[in-house]
């Protein structure tokens, strides 16, 4: 009897441990998703970090918001990559769960410094930026 016992109690911390792994494991993919973003945002590249604009998507830069497509996003992120030559970016913050998960980063660009947010959202397709918002510290 406190062999079955044994058993059953192996196999179910076997199987909550099995389950913990993955649901880490799937947790830090979701997150990875920030690191290509951070490196297109450190060298101010609009045309790649465009690739990650969902279709239609919300753009603040500096208090100027507009729901545009993923064309007109990626013109107003090169304007202000033109304006504000970006030197470093650091994300500081990750959270959220799928499908929409966060993160918050500062960015030395130009001589100043930004507070990035970005929204990204899991769909079956991908991960896609759906806000992306640039405040001046």
């Amino acid at each position: 009897m406190m062999k079955k016992i044994y058993s059953l109690l192996i196999l179910l911390i076997t199987g909550f441990s099995g389950l913990y792994s993955q649901s880490a494991q799937a947790q830090a993919k979701e997150q990875d998703v920030f690191v290509p973003i951070s490196k297109y945002i450190q060298n101010g590249d609009a045309e790649s970090l465009s690739a990650w604009f969902a279709t239609n998507l919300e753009v603040d830069i500096l208090g100027t918001n507009n729901v545009c497509s993923k064309q007109q996003a990626k013109q107003i992120v090169k304007e202000f990559f033109t304006a504000y030559s970006p030197k470093s970016f650091v994300i500081n913050y990750r959270s959220g769960k799928p499908p929409m998960t966060y993160a918050v980063g500062n960015l030395s660009a130009g001589g100043s410094k930004f507070r990035i947010t970005l929204f990204v959202k899991t769909q079956q397709e991908g991960n896609f930026i759906q806000q992306i918002r640039i405040e001046k510290e």
